[in-house]
């Protein structure tokens, strides 16, 4: 049994690595867009599903064939799990280049066809992770039948203890290794877990020679297997309960944590290691009790609404100290989910060792209804509920069926209730506290006391301050102020093209002033932004926006800045990127890298330039950056903000001309100029343009600063991972961290 333990543990840590991966390879291939996100998440948990599924009942038919080899299956499919590390990234790409083929420009066109290739391409892969908890149990089944009625939350347990080391370990190596290498790394493992199991196989203790039990007479041969199918339906709201509350918590976690891998990876580590320590505990209680407190599903109940009171801006957990900061936004996390995870771990295998009694078919079916709850979790969540109601009302609809069960526990047990009098009253006192707790809390919007609130299926985006002192916020972390910066984005550009240019894009809209600002320079002006409620508050920044979106010269597209400059056939003589801050943003370095560079090159007219904003970043992210725009582009400027941070990058495949600034002062607009001057810092154009010029410095001091980095790209992405290079740092490294 220590041998499955360890089989599991690794395998659960393999299946955390491959998730991690393939979801941003998916990002990378198809868009970083929320329903993409959704698609991949989707497929990967039906695939699991439909694996545990039809595996159970394949054993319940052909079980008895495979009674002394039930171990060597599972190796099979663990080496075929192996095999899916080295595949997955050479058939999403393929995916990519069969639709970049047809053409799809339509939204939801794309997203059928692409979610249907990635579902052919992982849910094999997939089920054949959901295919091992049945094989295992068989094999436990058939040679330690005291250890069958149980076997599930065993396996359970293991699983989930490599999977929190899952949510740790990749990402050291995908800084050391990349992406493809650490895949690499997860199929060795593979490979060595299904020669191991083959191994034990052959000194397995040898399989009883009892029957099998038919489906319909497992209840009746187990007295402690719940007859009816109430447990599939809990399993199922839990599921539901725990993928949609995780989408809630990130939104209401990530003005504390921030936008890194390193923020997801603890919240998806508190939740694991809590479910974890949850199903030990039920593995301990179980060997002594029979069935459990009424109070423990009223208990479940208000540990759903428990991340209201800690992700409350009043509760004082706040530093003025970065690094602090985030170290209190990790114990807001710990203290709201971690009652809510363990009581899930505890409940989770208990429902499905009790509905199974170890029998593979019935464990099957179990597993793979709570995965439909996963799946149908996070759309209900972040699709019908968020973008209409706060947070604090979707967990108190998800906290509902568990307190409603705290009044009648009876209703799935079929058992008689002898602590009726008790239970009522104790189950009556926590819903009233649940309902206490939803209306005394607050979002963390009420720091703010004007603000503009716009929720939609991908973030809760606020516009909040007043005059020069206003913000754009999502999910309560700063993306931009009013800044001449933003300006500059547009204007730089704009004043070195050797021709009149008739086209620009602006790829991220944030307030909208970059797109406002090539606006006045009368060119055709696209502006691509992945938050829909962004653009939807531009009104809140610029009293002209309502004219300027009329306008016939102007275009706001909600899409991936990246996905749409590959579908697009348009051309433009400007593009303009300002990524969202900081530069340690997950997903952020695709719009730093050659690929993307690569693509962007394809859409630039001739003479055409691009203006990449660096904000921030060490030695290596600034080299990274640099080398990168350096390896695709023949001709590359580098210029310091106004306000004395963050980068401008200019680069074209032809010479960018050096004039002074009242040369290129001259060729402009009167209303660029005006533009331009509307937030100063200098009352003249000829001022303002020349203290910008003034900041260039080469692009060798960059990369002679950090010479052994290589090029920012997709497989090895620089700037999010870096974890690794601070401890190397030591206490000189910082980096960026809004408040």
């Amino acid at each position: 049994m220590s041998w499955i333990f360890l089989f599991f543990f690794v395998s659960g840590f393999c299946s955390i690595l491959y998730e991690i991966i393939w979801l941003r390879l998916a990002m990378a291939e198809f868009g970083v867009t929320s329903a993409m996100v959704s698609i991949v998440l989707s497929v990967f948990m039906a695939g699991l599903g439909l694996g545990a599924w039809a595996s159970g009942h394949l054993i319940q038919r052909y079980g008895e064939r495979f009674r002394r080899s039930a171990l060597i299956l599972y190796a099979l499919t663990e080496l075929l799990i192996g095999v899916s590390a080295i595949l997955v990234p050479y058939q999403l790409s393929l995916g990519r280049r069969l639709l970049e083929q047809l053409g799809f420009s339509s939204s939801w066109v794309y997203y059928l066809t692409s979610g249907a290739w990635v579902g052919l391409t992982l849910v094999p892969w997939c089920s054949c992770m959901g295919a091992t908890i049945p094989v295992a149990m068989l094999a436990i089944r058939n040679s330690y039948i005291r250890e069958a009625r149980r076997s599930f939350s065993y396996l359970y347990a293991a699983n989930v203890l490599g999977a929190t080391l899952g949510t740790i370990v990749p990402l050291l190596l995908i800084e050391l290794y990349g992406f493809h290498g650490t895949l690499k790394i997860g199929a060795v493992l593979n490979v060595v877990l299904a020669a191991t199991a083959t191994s034990v196989a052959r000194r397995w203790p040898a399989a009883e020679s009892v029957a099998l039990p038919e489906v319909s007479s497992v209840s009746a041969t187990r007295p402690d297997v719940t007859p009816n199918g109430k447990p599939l339906a809990l399993l199922l709201i839990g599921g539901l309960t725990s993928m949609g509350s995780e989408i809630v918590w990130i939104r209401q976690f990530t003005p504390y944590l921030g936008t890194m891998v390193y923020a997801f990876a603890c919240i998806l580590g508190v939740y694991l290691i809590s479910t974890f320590v949850g199903s030990w505990i039920y593995r301990h209680w179980s060997k002594k009790h029979a069935r459990e407190e009424a109070l423990i599903w009223a208990s479940l109940g208000l540990a759903v609404l428990l991340p209201l009171l800690t992700a409350d801006p009043s509760l004082g957990l706040w530093m003025g100290v970065p690094r602090l900061r985030v170290i209190m936004g990790a114990v807001r996390v710990a203290l709201g989910i971690v009652p809510f995870c363990g009581l899930l771990g505890f409940v989770t295998p208990m429902l499905v060792d009790r509905w199974s009694g170890g029998d593979p078919d019935r464990a099957g079916t179990a597993y793979a209804v709570n995965v439909i709850g996963c799946i149908v979790g996070p759309l209900l969540s972040g699709f019908l509920m968020l973008p209409f109601v706060s947070e604090r009302w979707v967990l108190f609809v998800f906290s509902l069926p568990w307190l409603a069960m705290g009044f009648s526990p009876g209703w799935w047990t079929g058992c008689e209730d002898t602590k009726g009098a008790w239970r009522f009253r104790a189950s009556f006192s926590v819903a009233a506290l649940a309902l206490v707790l939803v209306l005394i809390s607050k979002g963390y919007e009420v720091r703010f006391a004007r603000r503009a609130i716009v929720r939609d299926q991908t973030a809760t985006t606020f516009a909040v301050g007043v005059g020069s002192k206003r913000h754009l916020l999502v999910n309560g972390r700063g993306m931009t102020d009013l800044s001449p910066i933003t300006k500059m984005m547009a204007h730089l550009p704009l004043v070195f093209l050797d021709h009149s240019p008739h086209s620009g894009l602006v790829v991220c809209f944030g307030m909208g002033t970059t797109f406002r600002s090539m606006l006045s320079w009368n060119v055709q002006t696209t502006a691509v932004e992945l938050v829909p409620g962004v653009p939807r508050l531009f009104w809140y920044f610029h009293a002209d926006a309502a004219q300027l979106l009329s306008s016939p010269l102007s275009h706001v597209e909600i899409d991936d800045g990246r996905r749409y400059l590959e579908r697009t056939s348009q051309k433009y003589d400007v593009i303009t990127i300002d990524p969202p801050p900081p530069v340690e943003s997950a997903g952020s370095s695709l719009l730093y890298s050659k690929e993307f560079y690569s693509i962007i090159r394809q859409r630039l007219r001739a003479g055409g330039i691009l203006q990449q904003w660096l904000p921030k970043g060490d030695e290596e992210v600034q080299a990274a950056v640099a080398r990168a725009l350096q390896e695709s582009f023949a001709y590359v400027r580098v210029f310091r903000g106004l306000e004395g941070w963050g980068l401008h990058f200019l680069a074209s495949d032809t010479s960018i001309r050096r004039q002074s600034a009242p040369e290129l002062v001259h060729q402009m607009p009167a209303a660029a100029v005006q533009d331009m001057l509307e937030w100063g810092p200098y009352s003249t154009p000829s001022r303002q343009l020349s203290a910008m010029l003034d900041t260039e410095f080469p692009l060798d001091r960059l990369l002679s600063a950090s010479p052994r980095t290589l090029a920012m790209q997709d497989d090895r992405p620089v700037n999010e991972y870096f974890l690794l290079r601070l401890l190397k740092k030591g206490s000189a490294a910082t980096l960026e961290v809004n408040p």
